[in-house]
């Protein structure tokens, strides 16, 4: 985790929302993003984007609980709203 990741809980809401193709207000944040078409090079895809972006983040952190809540926390530190 990183406390001071300049990414933000709507810039991560985003990111996802952009790479499923849905609306980002769409998106439950207890939701499975799995279940919702999300798949492993997706994910990887944005780990790398947001490493890019400063964030510390690795795979099984986001794999173990594919919920936008928990990414947002995980990669950010905010808690979703």
């Amino acid at each position: 985790m990183n406390d001071k990741s300049p990414l933000t809980a709507e810039r991560v809401r985003a990111d996802v929302a952009e790479l499923l193709g849905r609306d980002p207000g769409s998106i439950d944040p207890e939701e499975s993003l799995l279940d919702l078409g999300l798949d492993s090079i997706r994910i990887m895809s944005l780990i790398d984007r947001w490493r890019a972006a400063g964030a510390t983040v690795e795979y099984p952190d986001l794999a173990e609980r594919p919920e936008l809540a928990h990414w947002i926390s995980v990669v950010t530190g905010e808690v979703a709203a």
